[in-house]
């Protein structure tokens, strides 16, 4: 490097004066008025390159580039933004707009009301009152909504006693597998008080989590929808032909099941939005009401229906029986007035009930009626003209016909019987000896017999069309065993249920004229509408004239002191009637055990209006004739019915028809 001092920059001053040629003249001073001096001219480049350069200024680049390169990263950030922008709003704006409203909205049903069941009368034997399900918003209980690990526990833990809910199966609904669901069931149909307590809980925490750092409302997230819980006014009355309500609100058996459809209406809907469990009421609602379901009117009679339930009840437990039914029918409408079945069960309880109890064993039960169905080949022999009341039978102690050697239900001489006689003796074999007569050949009278079993409804749907009901057995005449072609006559070798053994009664007491049994009255709409049930069927079994005479030979069975029904008489009343008891078929084995012990009839007997009929299955303590445990409650309720039903006696005289003769 020089060790010369740099040149110092020079700051140019004003110009001096230029001295006169010769360099000696004195200098002057610009004064007043003086002409300012000229500038020197600027050197030639030739000696501007000779002398060192003076400072040169900076100049920049220019900005256009940067601006171009600027302003077109900001025109793609632009359009990416608008592409998004129309992406959002117009390509995908109805799926965003549907994720958000799931996510915000919740959509709860608004369970329509079930429609009563009440009896003839009007009075209700099973209605619906308020209740609530309890429901919650499984994400209000996560880790991020409550700020603890264990949210789900403990929720589950203070609720599981008071929904009477296992705690385990309330913590799986709690943390569910799908963190985007929003709503489950925790319990349903609880009662109003069960309800207040959970909000008196919730309040409690949600008071002390307001002071308490430590306390957490974990039951901020457990949410009520109003709806309806089924109420059996009087608890197991006519249980078995009211049936239940199931959890999901559906009927499980009986008319709530039947007529579920008319009973249930229509569900609602309402849509709002929530934050936190709670509703927002500036976001707006819609709501779609519920249409009540509509009220069903049965042909019951409460009172009597108590009257055969109480009866049948009390047989059946001084008997050590497994079951009994009590069937009251009216004679000419065919409307059914009780049915009862014991023992029964309590629809508002269910989880005491005994599962073999459930249902109605009146309709479901199938067995065979043994003598009680006599009437039936009494009615074909007569109506064929085979024979009359008055016709001599000749009744042995023992009959062999077929593969059997039959015999009554008592030894006995030699019987001098009239047919009138053989019914109310209830003899099997003056019955079998009846029965032959109706044809030429065994078979004639297997096919004639099989006729008349059908038109009075055996082996045939009641028409009833109650869930669960049984046809019953009734094989064609030419698949009769040897032995059926003789057992059938009396009742046995078929089956039926009860209220197919009581209209065939109710078929006798009308003239003849089968009347298919009704249960239900009609239906009333949410308009207040009543719509009647339809008419029904109505057949002509046997002629007036043969159901007259039918009805006079019952009455001997009950006042003829041979007869085998003398504890059904009704003091001032008469009362045809028919005992039954037959060897009974075991469910669980197929085998016979035990008897099926049954009464039927009607009355008056000349003017009937009331039919009643009574089983019970397998009497182990005390009597297990028909006449003697089930004749006894036919005159019970018989004449509670009469009494209800306001049905006088007639006065007139019994035909009193002979039961013996002479030889």
């Amino acid at each position: 490097m020089s060790d010369r001092e740099p040149p110092r920059r020079r700051v140019p001053g004003p110009a001096r004066p230029e001295r006169p040629e010769g360099g000696n003249a004195p200098r002057r001073r610009p004064g007043p008025g003086a002409r300012p001096a000229r500038r020197p001219a600027s050197p030639p480049p030739s000696a501007a390159a000779g002398r060192p350069a003076g400072p040169r200024s900076l100049r920049l680049g220019s900005p256009r580039p940067r601006l171009r390169m600027i302003s077109l990263a900001l025109t793609l950030v632009l359009i990416a933004f608008v592409v998004r922008l129309l992406q959002v709003q117009a390509v995908d704006a109805s799926a965003y707009a549907a994720k958000a409203a799931q996510n915000r909205y919740v959509d709860y049903v608004l369970a329509a009301e079930r429609g009563e069941i009440t009896d003839r009368s009007g009075v209700a034997l099973a209605t619906s009152v308020d209740a609530y399900t309890i429901t919650a918003d499984p994400t209000l209980f996560t880790r991020k909504q409550l700020k603890i690990d264990d949210g789900p526990e403990q929720a589950a833990a203070l609720l599981a006693p008071i929904l009477g809910v296992d705690q385990a199966s309330l913590v799986k609904k709690l943390s569910p597998a799908n963190k985007n669901l929003r709503y489950v069931v925790l319990a349903n149909r609880q009662t109003p008080q069960v309800w207040k307590q959970i909000k008196d809980l919730k309040s409690a925490l949600n008071t002390k989590s307001a002071t308490d750092p430590t306390t957490v409302n974990v039951l901020a997230g457990v949410l009520a929808v109003p709806t309806t819980k089924r109420v059996y006014p009087n608890g197991d009355l006519a249980a078995g032909i009211l049936g239940w309500v199931n959890a999901d609100g559906k009927g499980g058996g009986g008319v709530e099941q039947q007529l579920n459809k008319d009973l249930t209406g229509k569900d609602g809907k309402v849509r709002y939005a929530q934050s936190g469990g709670l509703q927002v009421p500036t976001a707006g609602s819609t709501e779609t009401p519920a249409v009540p379901g509509a009220d069903v009117e049965l042909t019951i009679d409460r009172d009597i229906q108590w009257a055969a339930q109480n009866a049948i009840t009390e047989q059946v437990k001084r008997s050590k029986a497994d079951r009994g039914y009590v069937i009251v029918q009216d004679t000419r409408t065919g409307e059914i007035l009780a049915m009862a079945n014991a023992p029964g069960f309590d629809p508002n309880d269910l989880a005491q009930a005994n599962a073999a109890s459930l249902g109605n064993a009146a309709v479901q039960d199938a067995y065979e009626p043994g003598s009680t169905a006599k009437v039936m080949t009494m009615a074909a022999v007569l109506q064929e003209n085979a024979a009359t009341p008055l016709t001599h039978v000749v009744v042995p102690n023992r009959l062999h016909r077929g593969d059997r050697l039959f015999q009554d239900d008592v030894d006995h001489a030699t019987w001098n019987l009239t047919l009138n006689g053989v019914l109310a003796k209830s003899s099997n074999i003056g019955t079998i000896e009846a029965a032959g007569q109706l044809g030429k050949t065994q078979p004639e009278a297997n096919q004639v017999l099989y006729s008349y079993l059908r038109k009075f409804g055996i082996g045939s749907y009641s028409g009833l069309n109650f869930p669960g009901e049984t046809k019953g057995i009734l094989a064609p005449a030419d698949k009769w065993s040897t032995s059926q072609q003789y057992t059938i006559p009396f009742g046995q070798g078929m089956s039926l249920n009860a209220l197919q053994a009581a209209s065939v009664y109710s078929t006798v007491a009308n003239g003849g004229v089968r009347v298919e049994p009704t249960l239900v009255r009609g239906t009333k709409g949410p308009d207040g509408r009543f719509t009647p049930a339809a008419t029904p069927k109505k057949t002509r079994v046997i002629s007036a004239k043969t159901a007259k005479t039918l009805a006079q030979m019952l009455e001997s069975v009950v006042d003829d002191e041979q007869g085998t029904g003398g504890k059904a008489a009704i003091p001032g009343y008469r009362v045809a009637g028919k005992t039954g008891t037959a060897n009974r078929v075991d469910p669980a084995t197929g085998k016979y055990k035990g008897y099926t012990s049954s009464f039927a009839g009607f009355a008056p007997a000349d003017n009937p209006r009331i039919t009643v009929y009574c089983a019970i299955q397998n009497a182990t303590s005390g009597s297990y004739f028909g006449g003697q445990i089930c004749g006894p409650i036919y005159k019970q309720v018989m004449e509670f019915a009469l009494k209800t039903l306001q049905v006088p006696p007639t006065g007139a005289k019994a035909a009193n028809l002979p039961v013996t003769f002479t030889p």
